[in-house]
């Protein structure tokens, strides 16, 4: 059979190893395969297949320090998690039956306990009796912490199965943001990491595994492992198999291509994950240690957990080479440098590093044409705006963020013209048009906080890379916005000032644990200007992927979804806003609205300010392409983040509401949140025509002052960032 396309040139930075127990591991995983009855009589395996598809070899390539009891345990638990796959296909996908398929993933969640004083029911299928075997073999050697974090990959890899069905049976490729995001979960590739850590007999330490170091260590080697598997896969997924869930298709469909470039761009993406786990293990992972004051026996597991991630892929590489299941002719690799020199420059990683590191802000790209939006929701209007525009005027006087005498940290960064200007209560009244006037205000001088903060940062911290003292400045925000009691510290400057106004306003009749998680949001914004202080040091645009999820991050995001619930959140359970079709409306809604922003403020941004985080130059730098061409692709994108939103709203709601049973108060209550999600984007962004005096953006501004610019379709939007 005829390859679609020729296998790129690979990125695998660390040669692979074998681990010398290999033959045991076939031995005894075939003996438990057939124990468990999945090879003879399942009617998915004979002999031959398992005896082609090497899982064991899979195992001691990307295991090769294991012991040979270890290395029998993660193959045993390989064999299972394929043979699911497998199963999941025959019986459910290739029926759409989509009932019978929940039915059986909620039943899996009962052999995974935390604890095994739980007890389990008894297995009815072989998938049900291997999970059942493996969990007791496997977690009495882990600590909690590791049981549910493993526990929560396994569920997701089982039950996020129904995503892929879905998409079957709507013959329907996801957009390249969705099947990222999803395919971490679907693919298992979280899980491995968490088998990683049992293997190596290294645990992450409870009080960093969340962190963003750790959290992007995960999600890039997940990403360089789930993009490997699709180039691989593709012929059998596309030709055979029927499915539409591989990153080539996805990138094929998206850039409207033939396969040979979308396979060479999830190659490219795969290099630029890639290194993104090798930039964030060297240059995130020390200082977070340190931070936590992480004792010397956590550092050394986080180091030999790191390892055995990158054991993983190069051995997963090379398993991918030789096993049957594959198509895997003709591929080459670029292993990484030995020593310093010419020859590690030829690598293609490097000069891809290189690129990304030699760019020369300030460039002048002049205005870009700005696309034709795809906006099928109309923008509300609150009647109380102009009472929110006066009030933050004198919330900012009080303040000091305007009008701020000279001395005062930020004083002069902004005048009472340029807030005017800002617009942040128009912004606030299309975000939820049925606001009361409180909230409204409160709503508005959330954003013009957050912006403030947005731009006095890089002025106080970013010219003298001041690490330290950004640092300082996020821990001493942390402590102003106190979950129980009072704040830990006396604000001092403007930036201080109205964020502890605003935390005492906003959370005085919060419930504690609704205070917490509110924190959170505010906080993912605030430390995410870190990160790009960092990459401003490093000098460094950003990987695409880290882009886009921390760019909603950066655009204050979380906290505009927060304020937005406090109105409509309360009569829906707190179950219901964890679920994935209402995380995926929201990250939707979210990365409309930041790119909406980034094109509107290309010119600005790139140009006259020097920035690195813009998704137009982002594109530009990872496709090699001109401005045009990178604005039309991020357009593109978010045309197909709101259809996304649009099918969501469509055909996921009303299953979820049934699922959980939802009373009519809280189907309204959700149902104006989203609404508040749909409409907010044309009301705060440049979907509409920004009105004349909304001077945020200015993508098409040709001067240095976005608000010299005239009142047309190159007028900059009333956007927050």
């Amino acid at each position: 059979m005829t390859q679609p396309f020729t296998l790129p040139e690979f990125y695998v930075p660390h040669p692979a190893r074998l681990n010398p127990h290999l033959e045991q591991a076939r031995t005894h995983s075939k003996a438990w395969a057939r124990e468990m009855v999945m090879i003879e009589g399942s009617g998915i395996w004979d002999e031959a297949d398992f005896d082609n598809h090497d899982y064991a070899l899979l195992c001691a390539y990307t295991h090769p320090d294991a012991t040979s009891a270890d290395l029998d345990l993660v193959t045993d638990w390989y064999v299972w998690v394929f043979f699911f796959d497998d199963h999941f296909l025959e019986v459910y996908k290739k029926t759409r039956d989509v009932p019978g398929a929940k039915t059986y993933l909620e039943r899996l969640r009962a052999f995974m306990p935390v604890s095994l004083d739980e007890g389990m029911p008894e297995p009815t299928n072989a998938v049900e009796a291997g999970l059942a075997d493996l969990w007791r073999r496997t977690v009495p050697a882990r600590s909690p912490g590791w049981r549910r974090r493993f526990a929560e990959s396994t569920r997701a890899l089982l039950e996020e199965s129904l995503w892929e069905l879905s998409n079957i049976s709507e013959a329907r490729v996801p957009n390249p943001v969705e099947y990222v995001e999803m395919r971490r979960k679907v693919g298992g590739a979280p899980w491995s990491a968490d088998l990683v850590e049992h293997a190596v007999h290294a645990e992450v330490p409870d009080e960093i595994a969340a962190s963003r170091p750790m959290r992007v260590l995960k999600d890039a080697f997940s990403d360089g492992v789930h993009l490997r598997n699709d180039i691989f896969s593709y012929q059998r997924e596309t030709e055979t198999e029927g499915e539409l869930n591989n990153g080539v298709l996805v990138m094929e469909r998206f850039l409207g291509c033939a396969p040979q470039r979308a396979a060479d761009t999830v190659n490219d993406l795969l290099t630029s994950r890639l290194q993104q786990f090798e930039n964030t293990a060297l240059t995130e992972v020390p200082p977070l240690l340190a931070e936590h004051g992480v004792d010397p026996a956590g550092c050394a597991d986080v180091l030999r957990y790191v390892k055995g991630l990158q054991d993983w892929q190069s051995g997963g590489h090379e398993w991918h080479m030789r096993s049957s299941r594959y198509m895997n002719k003709g591929g080459s690799v670029h292993l990484g440098p030995k020593g310093f020199g010419a020859a590690a420059a030829l690598m293609p990683g490097v000069w891809a590093r290189a690129r990304g590191s030699s760019y020369k802000p300030f460039l002048p790209v002049g205005p870009v044409r700005l696309p034709d939006f795809h906006m099928p929701y109309e923008v509300g209007t609150s009647p109380h705006l102009d009472r929110a525009r006066e009030a933050t005027v004198r919330w900012a006087r009080e303040m000091r963020i305007v009008d701020a005498p000279p001395g005062v940290p930020g004083a002069g960064l902004w005048d009472e013209r340029k807030l005017r200007g800002f617009d942040f209560a128009l912004c606030s009244a299309g975000l939820d048009p049925d606001a009361t006037p409180q909230e409204l205000d409160l709503s508005a001088q959330w954003l013009a906080w957050g912006t403030y903060a947005d731009d006095y940062f890089p002025l106080a911290y970013s010219t003298t890379r001041d690490l330290a003292g950004a640092r300082a400045c996020h821990e001493r925000m942390r402590q102003l916005m106190p979950v129980d009691g009072p704040p830990a510290v006396t604000p001092s400057t403007p930036l201080e000032r109205g964020l502890a106004d605003l935390w005492t306003r906003t959370t005085a009749e919060m419930p504690v644990e609704n205070r917490r998680q509110f924190r959170t949001a505010v906080e993912s914004m605030t430390e995410s200007w870190l990160w790009e202080l960092a990459n401003h040091v490093q000098h460094r645009i950003p990987d695409p992927v880290d882009y886009v999820e921390m760019r909603r991050r950066t655009f204050g995001s979380d906290l505009t979804m927060s304020l937005a619930r406090l109105g409509h959140g309360r009569l829906v359970p707190p179950e219901v806003w964890r679920t994935r079709p209402v995380r995926a409306l929201e990250n939707a809604a979210m990365d409309y609205g930041c790119l909406t922003n980034d094109i509107f403020s290309y010119q600005k941004e790139v140009e006259f300010e020097g920035e690195l985080h813009n998704a137009v130059l982002v594109v530009q730098h990872f496709l090699g392409c001109d401005p045009p061409t990178a604005v039309a692709a991020v357009n593109d994108l978010m045309t197909a983040r709101v259809q996304q939103f649009e099918r969501t709203v469509a055909t996921e709601l009303p299953v979820l509401y049934d699922d959980f049973g939802l009373d009519a108060p809280a189907r309204a209550a959700l149902d104006a949140y989203v609404g508040s999600c749909a409409t907010g984007w044309p009301g705060c962004s440049a979907g509409t025509g920004a009105p004349a005096g909304t001077t945020r953006g200015s993508c098409a501004a040709a001067a240095p002052d976005p608000a010299a610019a005239g009142p047309d379709r190159s007028t900059p939007c009333p956007s927050t960032c």
